[in-house]
């Protein structure tokens, strides 16, 4: 079951990643000085890439937690 703890590990990783890219793309946003409602528009076409690696961190979490328990 080691494998199933590192293929969720990696799995976590990856949305971990995601979600540091969505912070630094909206932190981008924010130091361009855009308008209110550019910023906005910014924030929401982040919003899927965020929600995304949100899911993949979840679920590599729940694959190692399955991981140690079977293992």
């Amino acid at each position: 079951m080691d494998t199933l703890i590192w293929i969720g590990a990696a799995i976590s990783l990856l949305g971990l990643i995601g979600l540091v890219w969505s912070i630094i793309k909206v932190a981008r946003a924010k130091r361009a000085n855009l308008t209110d409602e550019e910023l906005r528009k910014a924030v929401q076409a982040v919003m899927p890439l965020n929600l995304g690696a949100l899911f993949l961190s979840v679920i590599g979490l729940m694959i190692v937690i399955v991981g140690i328990f079977l293992g």
